[in-house]
């Protein structure tokens, strides 16, 4: 693995100084790699997409780890130096590693198709990262990422928890997401000021229902646009009025005088549905 000396190296030889603008912040402990990659669980014959490699040590790890990694990279003068990283660290693994130069909210095509998700995102966009993957990479059955903790618990909470918010809600549209752990913040260079979490997930089938995923994020993201408000209130806007969106609620089997933070992903398309027949 990297060490803080090769970290610092790396960055010297490139000229980078990491930016809060791209959120890097580079793992520069070799026992943390170990432990990411042995908690996604990575298998053989795998291959994995990372996101956001910066100077390459998870990337190391995912390839002693996996049969091939395809690394997704923003930063020019990173992404060019990944695979000359890998062919000094793993001559050998050289040929097993694809570096996409691209903005991983944008990606919606990969060389090959990955299974699973290991990445130590950016704090700023962790969760729009994830659920755009998810969205288009249907092939992704598993994987780990870690994040700020706070946004960790975000997704990873559940109906009635004080972090229960959108993002848990549209996560588990997508898969089963479990706390994997706590990271300190002295295991990176910079360190940053707050403790990182790990994520764990496993791709599960939406709920069924005849709404689309479209139209089910957006009675989620009413329901918590006022949280405060009862769904009664809160949805008019997405209903049409209060009285429709009453009807809707009680259509889906869910209390009108309800709060979005107590209901599940199933209760939201449920919602969906039955809004969507009231308009056909």
């Amino acid at each position: 693995m990297l060490g803080a000396t090769d970290i610092r190296r790396l960055a010297a030889e490139l000229d980078v100084r990491p930016t809060k603008t791209l959120g890097q912040n580079f793992v520069i402990d070799g026992n943390t790699i170990r432990r990411i990659v042995a908690a996604a669980g990575v298998g053989p014959g795998e291959t994995v997409l990372e996101v956001g490699p910066g100077l390459g040590s998870l990337t190391l790890g995912l390839l002693d780890a996996a049969d091939r990694v395809v690394a997704i990279e923003i930063d020019p003068k990173l992404a060019g130096r990944l695979a000359q990283t890998v062919r000094e660290f793993r001559p050998e693994r050289a040929d097993s590693l694809d570096v996409v130069l691209a903005d991983a909210l944008k990606v919606t095509e990969l060389p090959h198709a990955p299974a699973a998700l290991v990445a130590n995102l950016p704090y700023n966009v962790a969760v729009p990262v994830v659920l755009h993957l998810f969205e288009h990479f249907p092939s992704l059955e598993h994987g780990l990422v870690m994040v700020q903790e706070e946004v960790a618990d975000r997704l990873c909470a559940g109906p009635g928890s004080k972090t229960y918010g959108i993002p848990s809600v549209k996560a588990a549209w997508y898969a089963d997401m479990r706390k994997a752990g706590v990271i300190g913040m002295n295991v990176f260079w910079p360190a940053p000021k707050i403790h990182s979490g790990l994520v764990s997930f496993r791709r599960q089938e939406p709920p069924r229902t005849t709404a689309t995923r479209e139209q089910v994020f957006a009675v989620v993201d009413a329901a918590f646009a006022q949280r405060r408000k009862t769904l009664r209130a809160a949805l008019a806007g997405w209903a049409g009025g209060a009285a429709r969106a009453e009807a809707a609620l009680v259509a889906a089997g869910v209390d009108p005088q309800a709060r979005g933070e107590r209901l599940d992903v199933a209760q939201f398309a449920r919602i969906a549905e039955a809004g969507e027949a009231a308009r056909a």
